[in-house]
Order: C-alpha cells, then structure tokens, then sequence
C-alpha cells in the first residue's frame, strides 16, 4: 500500500470503529476501502474481521458503565456469540458467497422493522405476558446465535440484528442493551479473528492499520452514542441498516 491508502485504511477504521460502537455496520465502510487498496474479497473480508476486533472491544469498554448489572445476560449470551462466530468463520472459507449473503439483506429488513416497532411491541407483548424472561429467553439465544454466524461470515449490520432482537425480547433501556450488543458482537469477531489466523490467509498490514484506526472510533463512538435519546439512536440504527442493505443489493 502506498502512504495515502494506508492513511485511507486507517481513517476507515476511525469509523468503523465508531459505527459498530453506535450500532454496527462498520465493515460497510472498511471492507470496500480494502477492496480499493487491491485486496482479493476474502483476503479483505478476513483481514477487516481481525482488524475491528480491537475496536469492538473499545467501544464495549466505553459502555462499561452501562454493562453494570448484565452479568447474567452477558454470561447466559456469549457462548451463543462465540458458538455462532465459529460456525460463521468455518463457512466463510468453506461455502460459496451467495450461499450465504442471499438472505442478508432479508436479515437486516427484519431487523429494522423490529427496531422501529420496538416501542409499541413491547407494550403488546407486557399486556399479554406478566413477565419476559430478563435475558430473553431461547429465542434470544437461538437468534444471537444465527446472529453470530452471520457475524463471523461478514458482520455488516451484525449489530442491527441483535439490537432488533433484543428491543424486541428484552424490557430494558435501548443503551444498556447497546452495551451488551457492543459485548456480544466483539467476541464475535474475537473468535472469528482467532480462527482466521489458522484456516485463513491474514494480511496484516490493514489489520494493524484498521486496529489503530478502530480503537480511537471505539472511543468516539461510546461518547457519541451514550448520548443518544432512544429514539436517536433507534434513528441511527434504521438509518445504517438501509445503508447496509443499499450496499449489499447494489454491490
């Protein structure tokens, strides 16, 4: 890479990082910038996942105060993450690209409409059950899995879909639950960086670059998006989401 695409990597991972902290769908501005530089789309995919892992785990840093008190959703929904990053990995160097991102962006319509109708959702479903279960049940941990897979195989807009699940399955304040996604979604790519480094080819001069680059976009985007009102940050997320979607449709 020449010193301005190396500068352009670097940038790209200051939003990444600050997006995937906000609500996720950072890969969608660093993964096309890689591509740019002349890396091969698996070569690129691989090497942003490991990349951004050093920004998630920023971002979830800067929501530690938010985190308080979710030791059971987060000791209850992690394996769920870590299995579904594995199996998301293991497919991305195993199956075919459009076996798998033909339904994305069904994924992440699905997503946004949760998001949107999070509100009045949960006041049907409080009318119709006494109770949910606080860390959202089987349905959450079946959804955070598939959410996983997707996850480890690409990751853009990861954080819209389990933001979506969880307004839907969970009674609690959006930003609180933007923390546990902040959680859940680094050690996705964690553990898919991992795996990478073993079954995949890893260039490691982007992941450096967006590593730097994601770390200071972590920070930003935890000071930015713990000062959203939900419905603010409920705009954020759609927002993204369509992006994401416009991206994936229109390549």
């Amino acid at each position: 890479m020449t010193p301005l695409e190396m500068v352009a990597v670097v940038v790209a991972g200051v939003f990444a990082g600050g997006i995937n902290t906000v609500v996720g769908s950072g890969t969608l501005v660093t993964f096309p910038v890689l591509l740019a530089v002349g890396y091969p789309p698996v070569v690129a995919n691989v090497s942003n996942s490991l990349g951004l892992v050093p920004g998630s785990l920023s971002g979830a840093f800067g929501y530690r105060n938010e985190l308080k008190g979710q030791a059971g959703r987060v000791k209850r929904l992690l394996p769920a993450s870590i299995l579904g990053g594995i199996v998301g990995a293991i497919l991305l160097v195993t199956l075919p690209e459009k076996a798998f991102s033909a339904i994305v962006p069904v994924l992440i319509v699905i997503a946004l409409v949760l998001v949107v109708l999070q509100p009045w959702l949960n006041r049907k479903l409080s009318e119709r059950t006494a109770e949910r279960p606080a860390d959202g049940g089987l349905l959450l941990w079946f959804g955070v899995f598939a959410a996983g897979i997707y996850g480890g195989y690409f990751g853009a807009a990861q954080g819209v879909l389990v933001m979506g699940m969880m307004g839907v399955l969970v009674t609690e304040h959006l930003q609180r639950l933007n923390a546990l996604k902040n959680v859940l979604t680094a050690f996705v790519n964690l553990v898919a960086g991992i795996l990478f480094i073993f079954i995949a080819h890893v260039a490691w001069l982007p992941v450096l670059l967006l590593a730097v680059g994601s770390v200071v976009g972590g920070q930003i985007g935890a000071k930015v998006g713990r000062k959203l009102p939900p419905v603010a940050l409920r705009a954020v997320i759609v927002v993204v989401g369509l992006a994401a979607i416009a991206k994936l449709l229109l390549g």
